[in-house]
């Protein structure tokens, strides 16, 4: 399988996806048990990982969705954190969680909780499928975490390389 002229190699299929993602959920129902959430996606990648997730919470779930950009070329982070599509919902003496679909350099999830949390939540929390922790360049760790992945260009399951690829529904690494 190729995209943009460049070989994927398949690096986590769907069943092991799918089995994540409902180990994550058993883990954020276990600290919010009882409790209402706000969940707050992170346009554009997280959208499946999203909405898989969110099934699979138990209790009373609000949704709304958020756009950021640190991308200033098609596969380079810059580190500069854009706001283009805010929250509609209040997040004040709200739990709040952050569903992302990677962290890498750690600059966008860090920004997005630091303003955020000038919002006063009651709980904020955040959840990422893929962390990359090669690339840190920030004190920042997820709250929920589902693979440690090496520092390789990935696809798939929302994941996009210039908007191809998001519909695949295992995760590639472009080679």
């Amino acid at each position: 399988m190729q995209i943009r002229g460049r070989n994927l190699e398949l690096l986590i299929p769907e069943a092991q996806i799918k089995e994540k993602v409902k180990e994550i959920a058993e883990k954020i129902n276990q600290d919010f048990e009882g409790e209402e959430i706000l969940a707050v996606c992170i346009l554009k990648g997280a959208f499946i990982f999203f909405s898989d997730l969110v099934r699979e919470l138990k209790g009373k779930v609000y949704i709304d969705f958020m756009q950021v950009s640190s991308y200033k070329t098609e596969m380079e982070s810059f580190g500069e954190v854009i706001f283009i599509k805010e929250m509609s919902e209040d997040i004040k003496d709200r739990n709040v969680l952050l569903i992302d679909d990677i962290i890498d350099t750690g600059r966008t999830l860090k920004a997005l909780v630091e303003a955020l949390s000038l919002r006063n939540p009651r709980k904020l929390k955040t959840a990422v499928l893929l962390d990359k922790k090669e690339r840190r360049e920030v004190d920042y760790e997820a709250d929920y975490t589902g693979f440690v992945i090496p520092d390789k260009f990935v696809v798939g399951y929302g994941l996009d390389w210039a908007e191809e690829g998001r519909t695949l529904k295992d995760i590639y690494m472009v080679v």
